[in-house]
């Protein structure tokens, strides 16, 4: 499902975001939207390695993508234990709202030009999986369920 932009930023929209923050290191994972916990906003909480700590991204969009392509290998908290390689732009440009509703303006590359395309995506309503051709999110599917089976015992 498509998520509604956010229109009021106040306690809840920050309590929100930590409780994202919160959801996203017990999963373990790098990145996370309100989806996920059953809001229909579009906020993004990322945490990734690299020491600039979480960063929370309200109402954000891609606003250009490079040419140029990169393959990075992707995943999920809603499916662990399988991934496979995308290929995405290697370079985009996001703007955004931060949790005080200020308009920011972000260029990215490398892992977090790839999970602001994987958490946009999300919040547009497409899964990481549908980048992916029939067959290979065929059997990425197969090993899934594979693995479900073997967690339930």
């Amino acid at each position: 499902m498509v998520a509604e932009p956010v229109v009021v930023f106040d306690e809840t929209l920050r309590a929100m975001t930590a409780d994202l923050l919160d959801t996203v290191r017990a999963a373990p994972g790098i990145g996370i939207t309100a989806p996920h916990i059953g809001v229909l906003q579009r906020v993004v909480v990322l945490d990734l390695p690299g020491g600039l700590g979480p960063q929370t991204y309200i109402n954000p969009e891609i606003v250009w993508r490079s040419d140029e392509t990169a393959r990075h290998e992707e995943g999920s908290i809603s499916m662990p234990g399988v991934t496979e390689v995308v290929e995405r732009p290697a370079r985009v440009r996001v703007r955004y709202r931060d949790v005080d509703g200020h308009e920011m303006m972000e260029d990215a590359d490398g892992l977090r030009a790839v999970c602001h395309q994987h958490e946009i995506d999300q919040l547009e309503g497409v899964f990481w999986t549908q980048r992916l051709s029939t067959l290979r999110r065929s059997r990425l599917m197969s090993r899934y369920e594979k693995i479900k089976k073997v967690e339930m015992g």
